[in-house]
């Protein structure tokens, strides 16, 4: 398959990737029917999705299978009256029916926006007047459509809802203003390919970045957005035909689509789903040993609660590979996990208006805690606030170029914004907002959002620098670190810790100097967090990222 989109498919070394990385960008390029269909023609029997759940379903869909159904669902949605170009809103959790729409979306040319079924009717609100959302397709939780009839008084746009039940409960009764997919679904029309679909420019996928500060803002992807994520499912997570890829993300947000749909499939990969309410180590680990994923990716979130098991009660000898993005992996995590496994976490960095940016790629030597190295497909520099580049050792902003055009897999902009985007990308130059620092091998190292430095004493800290210390203390299970209002200092280092259950019955005085003379010795003694609060749980967005604002906003009051 990803013969037909790279001049050259197998490197040896980093130098061989970044010199003949190469695209081949069809006209019209339409990952539904350009991957997707042409592995029914040529794999019909090779399962697509291994689909599971916590309420004991199973579905093994094969790529053959799969275009039957999707097919069958864009003529579903062609008889609601959704057409191209029509914005259509997903709360489906991970729902089995978020693959067939999100397919058959782009068979017909319609832009998808996926959303969390943890949105509030304001929430819903905001998302359908600022999109323009003409229908929305979610899951038959009583929550969710609670929410979203309540937004109907102010959502004048949205033509079109649909209610979809569990597989384990099809007959289950949808509220008034509804549609029932499975009482509809299956009378649908045969399907008639639209005579014409998309341009590779058309809007294809827009998300609400659920944002550390500040309302979401609407990014929008264009179609060649999925021919980016081949480089995310066949190198960083090196997926082949024979893969089981696990990737722990909720539909509702950019993650979703990069483990769990695009890159997979065009490696031609197994993308298995666990559909789950809550989050457990236990639960995830025990599906991995049931199905023998053999590929998994996660944010390193994820990683630290699974390191709390006792892996002896579970087997993993499946698992060939990890990955983890999201947030920055600190390093005590990478090798305690990589002393419980034999494997080598191999991080990415990239955000909801990219595609991956920096990875560890198969050929490159993890260091633990660095985020790799640029990804050819971006031409990535590291530069100062008066817009030159850093040197090696320097703490600069990862900024793309685009002078020679808009490469695979950026973003177009911000829907409906102009001021926003061109305060993001001017003179040629996308600039991510994160702050890093570039070692003497080309390897790049996080520092923090530029708005979370840390200014103290003329020191610039980055919040990350001091989680990563914490870290490897064995009480620290999660930490965030912040500044605070200091009348000497300006601002001093803040770290909010979750602590590990043996640990918490010893949270005080004693423990606070503890952590406070750990951190002294692993890093710059100036780092060392003056201020040390104890906390149950740490804020974070509805993707799971911490939201550091809310704890600055917080220590205001």
């Amino acid at each position: 398959m990803i013969e037909r989109f790279l001049k050259q498919t197998h490197f040896t070394s980093e130098e061989d990737y970044r010199e003949h990385l190469h695209f081949i960008v069809p006209e019209n390029f339409n990952f539904a029917y350009d991957v997707m269909d042409e592995w029914a023609k040529t794999a019909p029997d090779k399962v697509a999705l291994l689909w599971t759940s916590e309420r004991g379903e199973e579905v093994k869909t094969t790529f053959l299978q799969f275009k039957e159904e999707t097919d069958r669902t864009a003529a579903y949605f062609l008889s609601l009256g959704i057409g191209r170009g029509d914005k259509v809103m997903l709360i489906l959790k991970r729902h089995y029916q978020w693959w067939l729409s999100m397919m058959a979306l782009c068979k017909i040319g319609a832009v998808a926006i996926p959303a969390t079924h943890m949105l509030t009717a304001n929430d819903i609100v905001y998302r359908n007047q600022r999109a323009s959302v003409k229908a929305i397709i979610c899951a038959n939780d009583e929550y969710i459509t609670t929410q979203i009839t309540k937004a109907m008084a102010d959502s004048p746009t949205v033509e079109v809802r649909v209610a979809v039940n569990s597989l384990a409960q099809k007959d289950r009764e949808v509220p008034e203003g509804f549609h029932d997919w499975y009482a509809e679904w299956d009378k649908a029309p045969a399907f008639v390919r639209p005579e014409i679909v998309n341009t590779n420019d058309d809007t294809m996928l827009m998300y609400f970045t659920s944002g550390t500060s500040g309302e979401p803002k609407m990014v929008a992807h264009d179609y060649l957005y999925a021919l980016g994520h081949l480089i995310t499912g066949v190198y960083w997570h090196n997926l082949d035909e024979h893969s089981i890829h696990l990737t722990v993300a909720d539909t509702g947000w950019g993650k979703a689509v990069w483990g769990k749909l695009y890159g997979q499939w065009f490696a031609g990969a197994t993308v298995f789903v666990f559909d789950h309410e809550k989050f457990t180590a236990e639960k995830i680990m025990r599906v991995m040993e049931k199905y023998h994923v053999t590929s998994f990716c996660a944010p390193p979130t994820i990683y630290r609660f699974m390191i709390q098991e006792d892996f002896k009660k579970y087997d993993l000898g499946a698992l060939r590979y990890c990955t983890t993005a999201g947030e920055a992996l600190e390093p005590a995590v990478f090798q305690r996990f990589y002393q419980l496994t034999g494997i080598k976490m191999m991080e990415g960095f990239g955000q909801t208006e990219t595609c991956m940016t920096l990875g560890t790629f198969p050929w490159i030597e993890p260091k633990p805690g660095s985020m790799g190295k640029p990804n050819p497909q971006y031409d990535v520099k590291l530069l100062r606030p008066d817009g030159s580049e850093c040197e090696d050792g320097e703490k600069g902003e990862i900024c793309i170029d685009t002078s020679k055009g808009k490469p695979l897999g950026l973003f177009r902009g911000y829907y409906r914004d102009p001021e926003l985007t061109e305060k993001a990308w001017h003179d040629n130059l996308y600039y991510t907002g994160d702050l890093a620092w570039r070692d003497e091998d080309g390897y790049y190292w996080f520092v923090g959002r530029a708005d979370d430095v840390i200014k103290s004493s003329g020191y610039r800290i980055g919040p990350f620098e001091v989680e990563s210390a914490m870290m490897t203390h064995p009480a620290v299970v999660e930490c965030a670190v912040t500044g605070v209002p200091d009348e000497v200092r300006g601002m001093v280092v803040k770290a909010t810790v979750v602590l590990a259950n043996e640990w918490k019955e010893k949270a005080g005085e004693a423990l606070i100097k503890e952590l406070q003379n750990h951190v002294k010795r692993v890093t710059a003694p100036y780092k060392y967090p003056r201020v040390i609060e104890f906390v149950d749980e740490l804020p974070k967005t509805i993707s799971g990222k911490i939201r550091r604002v809310e704890i600055r906003e917080r220590d205001k009051k």
